[in-house]
């Protein structure tokens, strides 16, 4: 084969696994709303004595091996503290496909938004971005009371 044509290629993967890993990086920790308000979570189903917030439950779900879940509870941790009616509960999925399989979990840390009846108001796949995450907190803090 060629040496030239060879190089080609090698470039052409690298351009693609670049083109690839910008895309992958823009989407990772974005706020995804969802629209439909279908899927309704009751949170003490998933972990037993958890409580979901009057206001907002922040929904983690995590691994044991994965160091962005710990930097996520930790700010989603703060973020309840911080504001009235929100609580978070971090659910540890590493020995439960079933979990991983109901909720599409691609990935971890994966965090839903869940509004006060425990709609599930956003999606975030990967360790979340504190401004867009704080701003959807708010919105759905909003929400009121029959639209939540």
């Amino acid at each position: 084969m060629n040496p030239l044509s060879v190089t080609g290629i090698l470039l052409g993967l690298v351009a693609l696994a670049t083109a690839l890993g910008l895309l992958w990086r823009s989407q990772t920790g974005r706020v995804r709303e969802i629209a439909s308000g279908e899927t309704i979570i009751d949170v003490s189903e998933l972990v037993p004595d958890a409580v979901a917030g009057s206001g907002a439950t922040l929904l983690q779900f995590s691994t044991e091996v994965c160091a962005p879940c710990r930097a996520t509870h930790t700010l989603l941790d703060a973020l309840a503290k911080h504001s009235s009616g929100v609580n978070h509960v971090d659910v540890d999925i590493t020995n439960r496909a079933d979990i991983a399989n109901r909720f599409t979990l691609l990935q971890s840390p994966t965090t839903f938004i869940l509004d006060a009846s425990g709609v599930v108001r956003a999606r975030i796949g990967g360790a979340p971005r504190p401004m867009e995450l704080s701003a959807q907190l708010e919105r759905i803090l909003r929400l009121p009371a029959a639209v939540a």
